[in-house]
Parts: structure tokens; sequence; C-alpha cells
């Protein structure tokens, strides 16, 4: 029997593993010449040429003449295009879903990590069970794909807003009433084709979509908070994510608000839930929903002012606590009511100056482009990372089939 030593460095594994080097360095790069491409993987143009070759076979990877102009200073001679490896984006794709309290959103990627389609549909996921919900999930995530293109799928991410430990099992879902289950084991389950499946936290895969595919880690500390019916923080450390002794890092809705009354905690007065239920209260209108309620911020309607100030001093609150905890440079929104933000920065600013003590500073507060759709996203690229990487299914001995619903 072979020695654990022995299988690392066999040659089918130093093959894979360069395999693996090779799309992590296009996709980080983008397209590369042979020689370039060469140096990335420190191999010679020999060894690099084999595999390309292997995955130009296996159509993941093809040739681009060069057609843009050289950077001044640039070592390649002039004459005819340089000739270019680059990945071929629709080979394969990956899904992101996002199982929230009130919708399900879909993101669909492609092999250079573009988003290729987005999907929302509205959920009450509190009144379905787990199981509908997960059912649900998987018909909105493969009705917009053809069945030909499904064997094309390489991973489905899930996300959550769900305390969930490190190997993805929740603990308690409150707003979805879910308790002690595998969501990943769920949604597996009910896929019509074979494929991995990861599940992950909300906001920590918004945390991660935010920070994915970029040519260097993002340094210092940046907390990404995902605004929905719940509210939940991914804290990202020089491009590593901080899960926590126990995966809960970053679970900001949580805090009691100081002043407001037992049990109200900070997701009830920013949360979506909240916000509507106030709005509902004050204007009258009892099936408002949120967009009504922005527009009447944008308005100036007193009674969605007076709401808005509200949540801007209790974001703000929330903002310090967990500042001094874990001392961000920046702080990043997402989430549907993310889109408020923007209208009451100046008042959020202002309650962050009387929170905060004098002697801490205040990071940077920005709402992350889609960000709406940032978990879900995220949920993708947890899938596609997985894919370039020694875990890819790929370099399993029998690889997924269809199922037999597929």
């Amino acid at each position: 029997m072979q020695d654990l030593a022995s299988i690392a460095s066999s040659p089918r594994r130093v093959r894979q593993s360069n395999e693996v080097a090779a799309l992590r360095a296009l996709h980080q790069f983008g397209p590369l010449s042979r020689a370039e491409l060469a140096r990335k993987l420190n191999l010679n143009r020999s060894s690099s040429g084999h595999i390309i070759a292997g995955l130009t076979e296996d159509g993941l990877v093809r040739e681009a003449a060069q057609d843009e102009p050289e950077p001044a200073g640039s070592a390649r001679r002039a004459g005819r295009p340089g000739i270019l490896v680059q990945l071929v984006p629709e080979a394969i794709f990956f899904l992101g879903v996002e199982i929230g309290v009130e919708h399900i959103n879909v993101v669909e990627l492609d092999l250079a990590a573009r988003i290729v389609s987005t999907s929302v549909e509205a959920l009450d996921g509190p009144s379905l069970g787990v199981e509908t919900a997960v059912e649900r999930a998987v018909r909105q995530a493969f009705q917009a794909i053809p069945q030909e293109r499904w064997s094309r799928c390489e991973g489905i991410g899930v996300s959550v807003p769900a305390q969930m430990d490190k190997s993805g099992f929740v603990r308690v879902a409150p707003l979805l009433g879910w308790r002690d289950l595998h969501p990943a084991e769920l949604v597996r389950g009910a896929l019509p084709i074979a494929v991995p499946v990861l599940a992950e936290n909300d906001a920590n895969a918004f945390a991660i979509g935010a920070t994915y595919g970029r040519k260097s880690p993002l340094a210092g500390v940046t907390l990404f908070i995902v605004l929905e019916s719940g509210v939940g923080g991914g804290i990202i450390v020089d491009g590593t994510l901080l899960r926590g002794a126990h995966g809960l890092a970053g679970e900001i809705g949580h805090l009691q608000v100081v002043g407001a009354e037992p049990g109200r905690t900070l997701e009830r007065i920013v949360g979506l839930e909240g916000l509507i239920a106030a709005h509902r209260k004050a204007s009258g209108q009892a099936e408002a929903g949120f967009a009504a309620f922005l527009a009447e911020v944008r308005d100036r309607v007193p009674g969605a002012v007076a709401i808005a100030e509200e949540w801007a001093k209790a974001l703000a609150f929330g903002l310090v606590q967990a500042c001094r905890v874990v001392d961000p440079d920046r702080v990043v929104l997402g989430g549907s009511v993310a889109a408020l933000y923007p209208l009451v920065a100046a008042r959020v600013a202002a309650h962050l100056q009387r929170f905060q003590a004098a002697t801490f500073p205040t990071p940077s507060i920005e709402v992350y482009e889609d960000a709406a759709f940032g978990a879900a996203h995220g949920a993708a690229c947890m899938m596609h990372q997985r894919y370039l990487s020694m875990e890819s299914q790929r370099f399993a001995e029998d690889p997924p089939a269809l199922s037999a619903t597929g």
C-alpha cells in the first residue's frame, strides 16, 4: 500500500496541482501568454505546455490572439499579435442560492467568476417548512437553465441567515424557525443532479464574495454587514474570514440596544421586517413594502423620516459596539435594506460621532454594489473557489453524474 507522502507526490497529483495553479492564475490575472503562465507556475515551457494542452482538451482554456496594445516598456517584440491563454467562461457554471426570510436569491457564475444571471422570488420563509423552502430554492435555481446545460454545473453554494458552525451545521435559524440541521445535505437531496454543495451563514458568504478574486488579499479589517430581516456580520482580517470559536463571529444583530424596550434587539430596529412593520403602522398602509418606505424617505414624509432617523441611530449604535471589539478599517453594507443608508448617511455619521469615544477611530462606510445579491454571490464564489482547488470534483475517481431525476 502506498504511503501518504508517495501519493501526494505522485505524477498524477503533481499534474492535478499544476492544473489547479494554472486555472487560478488565469482567473486571478486574466489572459496570459504561454511564457507568462509558465513563470506563474514556476515550470519550464514544456511542462507548462502539457498542462495547457490538458486543460484545453477538457474545454476549460483556449488560445486567443492578443489584440490590445502593449504597455510601455513591455518586453514583447512588435510584429504578429501574441497568442494568449485564457479561461473558457461558458465551459462550466456555479450557482449561489440565498434562502432568506422573505426571498430566495439565485446567482449564476461562470468559470471566470463573472455573474451570468440573477433571480429573486418572494418567500414567506417562517410559514414554510425547511423541506418546502429548499425545494423552492432548487426549483428556482434551475428553472432558467436548459436541462442540457445542467451537466456543466460544478457546485451549488447555499447561504442562510442562521447560527451555523464551521461544518455548516445550523444550530438555529431563529427567523426561519430552523434548528439542528445541515442545509447542504437537504439541498443535495433535492437536486436534479449530483454536484458538490456547501452551506454558509449569509453574512460570511457576503464577506467571501465581496473579497473573492482580488489580485492581492484585502488588507486590514473589514466588517461586512447583511441588512435583511436579520442583521449579521462577516469579518475579514487581511483576506481571511474570522469565524470565531464557534462560527458565530459578527452576529451583531443580537445586540441589545440601549434605551430600547427589553428584547428589542438591533435587528428588530434596523432589519427589513422591523422597518416595514414600523412604516405600515405610521402610514396606515397595511400592504406597503420597503420600496414605498424608501420613496417616502426621499420625499421627506415626516413619519418615514422619523423611522429612518431611528434606524440611523440604531445602526450607529451597533457599529460603535462592533468597532470597539473588532476595530475595522471599513464597514461594507449589503442586503436589500442597505439601500436606505445613502439617504441617511449624514445622520449615521452624526450619531457615530456622538456615540464613539474620541480615542476610537471611526471606520469608513460604503454600500456594496449589487448589495441585495451579496450573500447569493458569495455562496457561488465558495463553489468557484472549491473548483479551483485540489478538492475539485474533476479529480474524483468517480465524478458525479446526472441523477435519476435529472
